[in-house]
């Protein structure tokens, strides 16, 4: 059985036509930073995953396999914490993704303790990757939840 989701409007990043193409720039500065793509994906997975987009769950799973996050990894991105697949920096990247994605649920959003743990696997430089990319998943969600964008759908 398969459910059905109807987008409530068109995509507004698109709709509005600087939107889109100003959100991919965005989207693309994230990897000039020096974090490998794969730890981009499962951090975009994460947050998605937290958020509960259905859209860039499913477009971040297969955005991630093609950037060649093993399975394993994917199955086990919303448990990484109990997973053994993934490395210290992975793990870093995560946690930071999370605390950065949950804001409104503790009074010390981003504690120190998950940034040093960051800071000591990424220089300046990528973690302003990781933050601008949690930032743009973000943006990404709140978009495609508000709108109900369906999971596979096109672009």
């Amino acid at each position: 059985m398969q459910h059905e989701v109807e987008a409530r409007m068109k995509n507004p990043a698109y709709l509005l036509s600087d939107a889109g193409p100003a959100i991919m720039e965005l989207l693309k500065a994230t990897r000039q930073g020096g974090v490998p793509e794969s730890t981009l994906e499962l951090v975009h997975l994460r947050a998605s995953q937290i958020n509960n987009c259905g859209f860039c769950v499913d477009y971040g799973a297969r955005s991630a396999r093609k950037n060649g996050v093993s399975d394993e990894k994917l199955f086990a991105v919303a448990a990484w914490r109990e997973a053994p697949y993934f490395s210290d920096e992975e793990r870093a990247a995560l946690a930071l993704a999370e605390a950065a994605t949950r804001l409104a649920d503790t009074s010390d959003a981003v504690p120190d303790e998950v940034w040093d743990a960051a800071a000591d696997h990424y220089d300046e430089k990528q973690l302003a990757a990781i933050v601008l990319m949690v930032g743009v998943t973000n943006l990404f969600n709140r978009i495609n939840v508000t709108t109900r964008q369906p999971a596979g759908a096109a672009l």
